[in-house]
């Protein structure tokens, strides 16, 4: 469990191509989000970006977008396909658990997709006093949680009634529901939420 902790896990996993969390592509549930033009241009964080597929619609959306992530070759590829795609975002190299220090109440927005099933489930409570960190006053955290119930990970699993819990002391729930495009191997196991930011301690 401890090694999941440590950036030379991801990062070999990335060398390796052993990457399999990497659709290739955006989660399709965020392009239906955005094409529905619900929000409102601001600052987004992406945390656990990988190689920036989320960030980068985000950017093209016209967000003014930050990636963060672990692994060194993850950020590079990711700002090479930001080259080649012709979009602006920033990708740096962070530990996300550090971010608040850097970005205390610094975005509009943080999206989460494939990080929290990716850290040990006993870093979540941590999580979330970090997304709420790094978020302005009403800020949203935007996620697609992929909720399984198999044993181990990462991925590691979870269910709405544990997400809930998490969430709640520091965040109302705008919305969650089945994500109803999911690509075809999470079919039925994610769910697109949007949470709004608590004004609360954040060192409670």
């Amino acid at each position: 469990m401890s090694q999941i902790t440590d950036s030379n896990y991801w990062e070999q996993r990335y060398q390796e191509k052993s990457d399999k969390w990497d659709i290739g592509q955006a989660g399709p549930p965020f392009i239906n989000l955005l094409e529905s033009s619900v929000l409102t241009l601001g600052k987004v964080a992406v945390i656990g970006c990988g190689r920036g597929h989320d960030a980068l619609l985000f950017a093209k959306y016209g967000f003014d977008v930050t990636g963060f992530d672990f692994s060194p070759s993850a950020i590079a590829d990711a700002k090479s396909l930001t080259d080649s795609m012709g979009l602006t975002a920033k990708f740096l190299r962070r530990d996300i658990f550090d971010l608040d220090r850097e970005f205390l109440g610094a975005f509009d927005y943080v999206v989460e997709h494939t990080c929290f099933c990716a850290i040990a489930p006993s870093q979540r409570e941590d999580y979330v006093k970090l997304v709420h960190s790094i978020l302005k006053p009403q800020g949203e955290l935007i996620a697609l949680f992929w909720a399984h119930n198999r044993i181990g990970g990462p991925p590691f699993g979870s269910n709405l009634e544990e997400i809930d819990k998490l969430f709640s002391p520091r965040f109302n729930t705008s919305v969650i529901s089945p994500a109803i495009n999911s690509i075809e191997s999470r079919q039925g196991e994610e769910y697109l939420a949007r949470f709004q930011r608590l004004i609360r301690n954040d060192k409670k």
